[in-house]
């Protein structure tokens, strides 16, 4: 019989409308043998089993959702979990450069897996799935003969559930950068080194929705990372495109893909984003395109007042510099900066800058990356495409 965890009364709500979390402030209590890491049934206040999850009482988030109602965890579930994501990718049909796992949107909590070309790379971010590591690397040697598989667990949420911080190699050979076409461009990934997994996947789609807009045009782009939406922009056209980052590294990647795709109307700055738009704006500089993408501003709820007012001023500074006619492509990856609170903050920003804007296209991570319904938290990813008119 699989140890248990109570549930208080009432709160089994949250996990009947399909959230695949519980936190901590939720439990009543665990059986006395329960060891974190461990998979549990989770019970009601009332005794009604509400499925299997992992347990960790160091984490806040103390249950992840594996299974409801009665159906048991196995190795081999996770296997059939692990399959059914990947078919998922191939059904959408980019299978050079896409995220595999998904985490809690493939049923696989906390668990991520992203392709480029022929290596793999992987953050397994809880302690109770890290126990199904063997299975999941497994599985996804069988399904798709990577040449590599590298490890980038360098997150310091893995410490909050007891584990340390590590990278390394899990399978084959993996190169220092690796080659990946995304929409017809190419580009260079630092699978070892790189942000997160090594290279952010989840705007490709939005990248490619760049296209209507950049023949001819001036365009700036800023918090550039490695040059993609820059690069996209020229690959579309752009007459003159200037990337800037605050990061040494990344612009030196940015270089390298220009190089790569033979560009040479793109130039690269290394300032401070709110710098460099108060700069510009103040000198009335113009552009036809502005792409904003920024690092999470709001890494909790508590910066949120903080973060409201960062994205106020970046997209504020952005409309000044667009003409009638100009586009302005602005992002938030923050997951405490919920779709309502952006878009009502860029509302506030085309107020202040005196402009109006038409809402082109309001969209979120691409398709290799599904999302919950049930799980506000998935949705972490905006993306707004408005004209501005004066």
């Amino acid at each position: 019989m699989s140890k248990r965890v109570f549930l208080k009364p009432v709160k089994e709500a949250r996990v009947l409308s399909g959230h695949p979390w519980v936190f901590q402030s939720d439990i009543d209590r665990a059986e006395k043998d329960v060891v974190n890491g461990d998979v549990v049934s989770v019970i009601s206040a009332r005794g009604r089993p509400l499925g299997q999850a992992v347990y960790n009482s160091k984490s806040l988030i103390t249950l992840r959702m594996l299974t409801t109602g009665d159906e048991r965890v196995t190795p081999e579930l996770i296997k059939s979990r692990v399959v059914t994501a990947v078919s998922l990718r191939r059904q959408l049909g980019d299978m050079n450069a896409c995220r595999l796992i998904n985490a809690e949107a493939d049923g696989l909590p906390a668990v991520i897996v992203d392709k480029f070309s022929d290596v793999l790379s992987v953050q397994i971010l809880s302690l109770g799935m890290a126990g199904f590591q063997n299975e999941i690397i497994e599985t996804l040697i069988q399904e798709l003969q990577p040449k590599g598989i590298w490890e980038r667990n360098d997150v310091p949420v893995r410490e909050l559930e007891g584990m340390k911080q590590q990278t390394g190699l899990l399978y084959g050979e993996v190169p220092e950068r690796v080659e990946i076409i995304e929409n017809g461009l190419k580009m260079l990934v630092d699978v070892k080194g790189g942000q997160k997994t090594g290279y952010f996947l989840d705007q490709k789609e939005n990248r490619a929705a760049l296209k209507p807009y950049c023949k001819g045009a001036r365009v700036l782009d800023i918090c550039t990372h490695t040059g993609s939406f820059a690069l996209h922009a020229a690959m579309y056209g752009a007459r003159e495109v200037t990337a800037v980052d605050i990061s040494e590294h990344a612009l030196a990647c940015a270089w390298e893909n220009a190089q790569l795709n033979k560009f040479s109307q793109v130039n690269f700055v290394l300032a401070n984003a709110f710098d460099y738009l108060r700069d510009k704006s103040d000198r009335g500089e113009k552009y036809d395109l502005i792409v904003l993408d920024p690092p999470a501003f709001a890494k909790n709820k508590a910066s949120l007042p903080g973060a409201v007012k960062g994205y106020k001023e970046i997209n504020l500074r952005a409309m000044k510099m667009l003409d009638t006619g100009g586009i302005l492509v602005t992002c938030s990856c923050s997951q405490n900066m919920v779709p309502d609170l952006f878009q009502k903050t860029i509302l506030e920003a085309s107020r202040d800058a005196r402009v109006t804007i038409q809402q082109l296209e309001w969209r979120g991570a691409g398709k290799d990356h599904p999302s919950l319904p049930a799980s506000g938290e998935t949705h972490y990813l905006k993306c707004g495409i408005f004209r501005v008119l004066r």
